[in-house]
């Protein structure tokens, strides 16, 4: 009876287990890149595996990429489970877009939201045609839940002025008070477990955090701009060093293996496609076509660097983010041809500087030449018995007009006419020798 007694009480225990409401927590915690997105991704499947009640997305960013926010952002928006923004400390940018694509927001004292004006690299001011792509996605965002589209438009637009709220000379940012009181918060928490206990009324829940494996934490590493800019200089690199000495060596090896790292973990999360792939290979075979096949630099070499940086560039972005409202938009492809042309400008430049001191010092034997050809141990660029040739008859191999070969004792030599042409077969004399050339004229008769 006692056993028949434990085994009710661990099956009450058991089913009130099961209805404790379920938080799934995905930390983000860093620049909004492309492995954020996918952070973001993995986490929101994992959710709907175990069929959480809410996800909280633990935010702390000043911003990041556009394309990224916007992939973010539209995943949020397509969630039928409710989805909770717990900005730790600052929604700048980029993170302000996508906390208001939650259903609800909630702040720690002293954090802040807002910001979102679009910046290139150097933190300067986009033209409006980008801060207009911003200024949609912010309106559009806040409709969605219910927010003020004018004040999501003004964290975008320092010219917009809202009575009481912002003046027209200022970008909106919040404080978590202000955000309250404008509806772009639902209160100040200081941890998941605080929200976990407002959101219930109670301390009946369970909290499951984001657990990244180890081959996922390898393939969000290798998709961080930092590193994806130092296999950008690998792969650079080690294509401008092969060219030093042609032949499969070192360079090769480094420039392929840096390809691999870059492409395989784009390919692997769906972001590169086979085409980008492809005009990357072809690229490159233009450009070795134009280096050992075609003398000079032309058409070859340059579609082969255009598609090389247009393979490279293409492959760091979703191509479904292309287009906005039917039409296609460039903005997307900034971020990613920019970490591209300043990877492959300090990779060229770097690669020139060490060539220059590897190959000139004995530091590397094994790759550079060190043995020095002096002219009095014989070696030298022309024939230093050329003049033992004047006054002697030579025969014409080549047309020569003027330049061409003649035989002398079964040599032949480079010779040029003084004067006139001469035909294969005629005789000519030798009248000096320059440079390493014989100069004739037609005998005298």
């Amino acid at each position: 009876m006692r056993t028949l007694s434990l085994i009710i009480s661990l099956l009450i225990s058991l089913n009130l287990l099961a209805e404790k409401p379920l938080f799934y927590v995905i930390e983000i915690r860093e620049e909004i890149n492309a492995s954020s997105s996918k952070r973001l991704s993995k986490g929101l499947k994992e959710a709907a595996e175990l069929k959480a009640d809410w996800i909280i997305i633990h935010l702390n960013t000043y911003g990041g990429a556009v394309d990224a926010a916007d992939s973010m952002r539209t995943s949020l928006l397509n969630l039928k489970t409710p989805v909770i923004a717990f900005i730790d400390n600052q929604a700048a940018s980029a993170g302000a877009l996508i906390s208001i694509a939650c259903d609800s927001i909630y702040m720690r004292k002293g954090g802040s939201i807002g910001a979102a004006t679009v910046v290139n690299q150097t933190g300067e001011q986009m033209p409006d045609k980008y801060q207009s792509f911003m200024r949609a996605m912010m309106r559009a965002t806040a409709e969605v839940n219910g927010r003020d589209p004018k004040i999501a438009e003004a964290m975008v637009d320092p010219t917009i002025y809202i009575p009481g709220v912002i003046d027209s000379t200022k970008v909106l940012s919040f404080t978590p008070e202000e955000a309250m009181k404008y509806n772009f918060c639902e209160g100040v928490a200081e941890s998941v477990e605080e929200i976990a206990l407002r959101v219930t009324g109670s301390d009946n829940y369970i909290i499951n955090r984001q657990r990244l494996s180890i081959m996922d934490r390898i393939l969000l590493f290798f998709l961080t701009p930092v590193v994806q800019g130092l296999l950008l200089m690998l792969i650079i690199g080690g294509i401008y060093f092969e060219l030093q000495s042609p032949g499969i060596g070192f360079p090769s090896v480094a420039a392929i293996i840096g390809a691999v790292l870059y492409f395989s973990p784009l390919y692997l999360e769906g972001v590169a496609e086979n085409w980008e792939i492809i005009i990357f290979i072809i690229g490159i075979i233009l450009i070795l076509v134009e280096i050992f096949v075609l003398p000079g630099f032309g058409i070859a070499g340059v579609s082969g660097i255009v598609l090389v940086v247009t393979g490279l560039s293409f492959a760091m972005i979703d191509n479904k983010l292309f287009y906005y409202k039917g039409e296609f938009d460039f903005i997307v492809l900034i971020k990613p041809l920019s970490i591209v042309l300043l990877s492959s400008f300090l990779a060229l430049i770097s690669s020139i500087y060490l060539a220059g001191k590897f190959f000139k010092s004995t530091s590397l034997p094994g790759i550079s030449l060190t043995t020095t050809l002096q002219d009095y141990d014989g070696f030298v660029g022309v024939d230093n018995n050329l003049n033992t040739y004047k006054g002697r008859t030579a025969l014409v191999c080549t047309h020569m007009r003027p330049s061409g070969k003649v035989e002398i004792d079964g040599k032949w030599f480079e010779a040029t006419m003084e004067n006139g042409i001469a035909n294969k077969g005629d005789n000519v004399v030798v009248t000096r020798d320059e440079g390493g050339r014989l100069y004739c004229e037609h005998p005298v008769r």
